[in-house]
């Protein structure tokens, strides 16, 4: 007899308000896969885009959601380093199935172990932002002691991004709404900058004074990354987590940027073993740092599993310096 569960499903482009919400079928685990019981579901920006626009990878009733925690329910016969009953969470691979469901199945390479002293929300709230933060920290070498710019700081993917800067000593300047300043300034932001405000990068230049950036971390698209460069000095670095910046935005032989793009989805169809490995060790250390209160996330709003298109909703309309987690238990 097959087994069921409950799912949020996907059957053509358009709003998160048009999910509907239906019992699926669960397959039978590959020998390297494990099911994962959901607990906590993260709801992130990038599970609203892409029920806007799946760009021909989903078929009607795709499971979407890319972020969750619960406990390990079966395991594969090849898995080892996981039990029945652990508590664990994970990135999704778009191309699949994914967390919007009281079941999701997982590649048993992707669970990242959560420790006893976090918090489900906590854990569910980690893997999309957090892995993104900690792949744009390492894009950029020798940081300690260099002024960098985190555009768009408010948000989860920047506002961990910018903890980390700091804990590895970098100079860092935000852009951020102004209610999210305070906050910036207690982590150690020298400067926080309204965004809202036009001549936001003027008064950059002025706190900058004779310096230049060793790097910008644009959370905002490839278009705005791009305006970024003339604050960047010689050697500098433009690290693009939305979208990519396809041709370099100054002339040849003058500062000589790099050009960094962040796609934690093409782990899925690109990382080899080792890398998933290292990226599962990199979880476990935000993870770490969570359980010591050494890395601060966003406030939880949490909102029952029937609940979860209209949470969506909520997330795509606004910029508050929120999570958004669904518990499926409640």
């Amino acid at each position: 007899m097959s087994k069921q569960t409950l799912s949020w499903c996907w059957a053509q482009p358009g709003e998160p308000d048009s999910l509907t919400l239906s019992h699926t079928e669960l397959p039978e685990l590959a020998s390297d896969e494990i099911l994962v019981a959901n607990r906590v579901i993260g709801l992130n920006p990038v599970d609203w885009k892409f029920i806007e626009q799946p760009f021909n990878l989903w078929e009607a009733g795709h499971i979407p959601g890319v972020d969750a925690m619960g406990t390990v329910a079966a395991v594969g016969a090849r898995v080892r380093h996981l039990r029945v009953g652990s508590r664990v969470c994970y990135h999704t691979n778009l191309r699949t199935n994914g967390s919007f469901s009281h079941h999701t199945v997982i590649s048993a390479k992707a669970a990242i172990p959560v420790p006893d002293g976090v918090t489900d929300e906590a854990a569910a709230a980690i893997p999309c932002p957090g892995l993104t933060a900690w792949q744009a920290l390492k894009k950029v070498p020798e940081l300690k002691g260099k002024r960098v710019l985190v555009s768009g700081a408010g948000g989860s993917v920047g506002s961990i991004l910018t903890q980390l800067l700091i804990e590895q000593g970098a100079l860092v300047y935000a852009t951020a709404s102004e209610t999210n300043h305070a906050r910036l300034g207690h982590w150690g932001v020298i400067q926080a900058f309204d965004y809202r405000q036009s001549d936001w990068r003027q008064q950059l230049r002025q706190q900058l004074g004779s310096h230049a950036l060793h790097a910008a971390f644009d959370m905002v698209s490839g278009e705005h990354a791009a305006t970024l460069a003339p604050l960047l000095g010689y050697y500098g670095h433009l690290v693009c987590v939305q979208d990519r910046v396809n041709t370099s935005p100054v002339g040849a032989f003058t500062t000589c940027l790099s050009l960094h793009e962040i796609a934690l989805g093409a782990m899925h169809q690109h990382g080899s073993d080792a890398q998933w490995a290292e990226l599962v060790q990199a979880g476990q250390e935000l993870l770490a740092r969570v359980e010591r209160g050494a890395l601060v996330l966003p406030p939880f709003e949490v909102s029952p599993f029937d609940a979860l298109p209209e949470s969506l909703m909520r997330l795509k309309r606004n910029d508050r310096a929120v999570k958004y987690v669904i518990n499926i238990d409640s």
